[in-house]
């Protein structure tokens, strides 16, 4: 048995990689990341230095009197609000939690992109709130910073906040034409009115569809479990595709994935991903955590698949950091952003890259 290096190899991989190779890249991808991302010393900016933003996107200040979206494809925005929650409360800190994540991005090393160089991104800071106390008016200004974005050619990516802030994006989005759905939840979110309210957390899908900016026909549901599914009839009644958890691992994520693609078609889709589908040994910082979710691994194999949709706009929501000790949560949710952001560049409505 031989143990001794191939000398021939050797001499060919110092000649390549050692003395004043040290820092080349051959790969002519891996070589253009570099050049983005490195100065000429060789060096770059500390992941952990710096104003914290949504995947360490520059920061664009937006006057919204007078919004300038200038070059943007994608704007990203927070939506620190949870007036919409029926149970643990505090994903108003999300947006913050997600900005703290470092090191996720800027490359994609599976869809082979780096949006923060093929797209025109920003974070845009948060949607202006004119009270931290009435639902339905926040829901308005939601509607109404998003209005903004999409009548300026800007796709909108939002960082929650509770599910509920889906319904008035959705209005935004859908205003011209009903938008299909890729929604990754535990929960379908299509209930009735709760409380003497119909729009709180559980229902925002129900009143999309009910107003017409939801084509419930293009319309698929990934990751549904726990104890609430006697409230979901609305959901195969108006004829989206539920997909429970526990047939998952049955079904694989790559049939999955093909079944969304199949389902909404080459129409507008707008991407939702509720950070509680995510199983809490994953995701504990949420306000409604149910077991048996998916793993990290699976929920990226799903959005991975989906290259090419026509995204249009997209969320991550629900990540509360109180509940979140290790930051687990807040980590997952800003990969999820990441994965949701990078497909932006394969959408045709937005970048459309190779």
């Amino acid at each position: 048995m031989r143990w001794a290096m191939d000398s021939d190899k050797l001499d060919e991989l110092r000649k390549r990689f050692g003395g004043k190779n040290e820092t080349a890249i051959y790969d002519p991808l891996f070589k253009g990341a570099v050049d983005k991302l490195f100065d000429e010393k060789g060096t770059r900016v500390a992941p952990y230095s710096g104003v914290p933003t949504l995947l360490d996107a520059p920061y664009r200040p937006v006057d919204w009197s007078a919004p300038d979206f200038s070059d943007l494809d994608v704007a990203l925005l927070g939506v620190p609000m949870d007036l919409g929650i029926t149970n643990r409360n505090g994903c108003r800190f999300g947006p913050r939690a997600l900005r703290a994540i470092e090191r996720v991005g800027p490359f994609h090393h599976v869809l082979k992109c780096m949006p923060s160089a093929d797209l025109g991104i920003a974070d845009i800071g948060d949607v202006p709130f004119r009270s931290r106390f009435f639902l339905e008016q926040s829901h308005e200004d939601i509607a109404t910073a998003v209005s903004k974005l999409v009548a300026a050619g800007v796709a909108p990516l939002s960082a929650g906040g509770d599910h509920s802030m889906t319904l008035p994006i959705l209005r935004a989005v859908g205003r011209d034409r009903p938008v299909g759905m890729i929604h990754i939840d535990a929960h379908c979110d299509t209930a009735g009115p709760f409380d003497g309210s119909r729009f709180h957390h559980g229902g925002p899908f129900r009143q999309a569809v009910l107003d017409g900016v939801l084509d419930p026909e293009r319309t698929i549901q990934i990751g549904i479990r726990g104890s609430s599914d006697y409230l979901w009839e609305f959901s195969t009644e108006s004829g989206m595709t539920v997909i429970h958890a526990e047939e998952i691992s049955r079904m694989g994520t790559d049939r999955i994935a093909e079944m969304a693609r199949e389902k909404v078609g080459d129409g507008p889709v707008y991407l939702s991903f509720d950070i509680d589908s995510l199983d809490p040994a994953f995701a504990p910082g949420t306000g409604t955590p149910e077991i048996g979710g998916l793993t990290t691994r699976e929920a990226q194999e799903i959005l991975r698949g989906l290259k090419g949709v026509n995204l249009v706009g997209g969320d991550v929501v629900e990540v509360a950091p109180q509940y979140d000790a290790t930051t687990n949560t807040a980590h997952a949710g800003a990969q999820m952003l990441f994965e949701i952001l990078s497909l932006m560049v394969f959408s045709p409505s937005i970048g459309a890259g190779e």
